[in-house]
């Protein structure tokens, strides 16, 4: 007796995470632009200091990282 194949990806996305529709909007072809997934090392305790500042800023981790490095580069870019 055969077994009928189910629909598997259909209910994939009906059960994705938060983080991984947000993920496929960010590294989707639909974007202005390609993201690059960048990887650093930092200190616990010193990550811990930047996340309490981007928190009091109204930010999650990347986006305070996204615009910390856009302040640093407006500016110290034209040096």
């Amino acid at each position: 007796m055969a077994l009928k194949k189910t629909d598997v990806v259909s209910n994939e996305a009906e059960n994705e995470s938060l983080s991984g529709k947000k993920a496929k909007a960010v590294f989707s072809a639909n974007a202005k632009e390609k993201k690059i997934l960048t990887t650093f090392s930092l200190e616990p305790s010193f990550k811990e200091e930047l996340e309490a500042v981007f928190d009091d800023l109204g930010l999650g981790w990347s986006a305070g990282v996204r615009f910390a490095l856009k302040e640093f580069y407006k500016k110290y870019g034209n040096n």
